[in-house]
């Protein structure tokens, strides 16, 4: 059965899950919905002893009009958390997830002829609010229906390198995240509402996402680690830099909470070929979840992807078609197995990570986040500092000095980049 709360760890315990990628149709399936494909999808992914999943009504195909959001399509997203909650699997719904996989889907009345700023529109604003509200309120009386994710990743249509994008300042990323938050909150009160954005937001000076808004806004701070972002390319895949990316990116949000025990979902990772060879995928799979839940106050680890890209299907980066945990068929793969090793793990296991007592100092000036990103000086000293024995944690400059936010978080001893050799 669901947990009685999903959007809390069952038993005080991280919580395991996959992103759910259909098999049939991939997320184009919602245009030929079948409920019995999906409940055998469900089942695989429940036979890995997973707890939840995170699923992706499309947007245009759901709100193909502003004022049109299909019913049809709001029942299919029921049925399939309905299922779901059947093989025991509470359900965090993406809205607006805009972009997946290297394709993006934004409705037409967003585009061309009625081109129009996706996140400062006021027209465009309520007609994404009334599609959050809905979505929210159809689930809301679900015991397994954790919450809402507003969408996939979508600060990437805010700046570069997007090829066109919705150019905003961060006052008007906060202004829209309130908003959005706001409308998931009225549909389905006192579920866990959160976003989730690409980790430009925490490395690329320019973002307007920030990384405050990521620590402060939502439920809780969703954390998304890919190794091809150059951590993989600089460090290989044996690198401790890779294998404590995703480590890394979970203490990095601290340094940006006024909650010091704010829960950090790690919301998407994966093991990306062929930087991370199908052969080396379990080992990586370990290592990366290992090290992630030796960081305090993770709500859960959720992996990128449930199942394999058919190879029927053109136009993918080579790296989207073998990132499953199961194979498109429906077979458990050496990645699949080590989660379920690990799932199973830590059933009989207690979540206790001891404090980080050693905070590496972080610049608060926004306009020198890549000092964190992959080559900056405070990822490496990062790097180096695990690889010499050290469990370090993040800290702001401007709180480096602040005894109360450092004894709140455990940290007795501060460490610039310039003082880590």
């Amino acid at each position: 059965m669901p947990s009685a709360s999903p959007s809390l760890p069952p038993s005080g315990r991280p919580r395991f899950g996959a992103n759910y990628t259909p098999a049939q149709g991939w997320f184009h399936h919602w245009l030929d919905f079948d409920l019995d494909a999906v409940r055998a999808d469900l089942d695989a992914i429940a036979s890995l002893g997973l707890d939840h999943i995170r699923v992706f009504p499309v947007w245009p195909y759901f709100q193909p009009n502003r004022a049109l959001i299909r019913p049809r399509a709001v029942d299919q997203l029921v049925q399939l958390a309905d299922a779901a909650a059947e093989r025991g699997l509470d359900v965090n719904v993406d809205g607006l997830q805009g972009h997946l996989s290297s394709f993006d889907f934004l409705p037409a009345w967003t585009q061309t002829w009625h081109r129009r700023n996706i996140f400062t529109d006021p027209d465009v604003l309520s007609g994404q609010a009334d599609y959050l509200r809905t979505l929210a309120a159809a689930l809301a009386d679900r015991p397994n229906f954790i919450g809402m994710t507003i969408g996939n990743e979508i600060n990437q249509f805010s700046a570069g390198p997007h090829p066109d994008p919705d150019r905003i300042t961060q006052e008007q990323a906060e202004t829209w995240l309130r908003t959005v938050l706001a409308a998931c909150e009225e549909g389905a009160p006192g579920k866990l509402h959160l976003h989730a954005e690409y980790d430009a937001a925490w490395y690329q000076d320019d973002q307007p996402f920030t990384p405050a808004q990521a620590a402060g806004l939502g439920a809780v701070t969703a954390v998304h680690s890919w190794v091809f972002n150059g951590t993989a390319q600089r460090h290989g895949r044996t690198g401790t830099a890779t294998r404590h990316h995703a480590a890394y990116m979970i203490e990095l949000s601290k340094a940006w909470a006024l909650d010091p025990h704010r829960p950090v979902w790690l919301q998407e990772v994966g093991a990306p070929a062929p930087l991370i060879p199908a052969e080396h995928a379990a080992a990586f799979t370990e290592d990366t979840v290992e090290s992630a839940l030796d960081c305090q106050d993770v709500w859960g680890v959720t992996w990128w992807c449930s199942h394999d890209v058919s190879r029927d299907l053109a136009d993918f980066p080579e790296l989207e078609y073998s990132l499953g945990l199961l194979t498109n068929d429906g077979e458990v793969k050496p990645a699949g197995a080590a989660i379920a090793r690990i799932a199973e793990e830590w059933r009989g296991r207690t979540y206790a990570p001891a404090p980080r007592t050693t905070g590496l100092v972080v610049d608060d000036d926004l306009s020198r986040r890549s000092e964190c990103a992959p080559g900056g000086t405070v990822f490496e000293a990062y790097a180096r500092l695990v690889a010499d024995g050290v469990r370090p944690t993040a800290v702001l400059a401007g709180r480096a000095s602040d005894t109360e936010h450092l004894a709140a978080r455990g940290i007795t001893e501060t460490v610039t980049p310039g003082e880590v050799r």
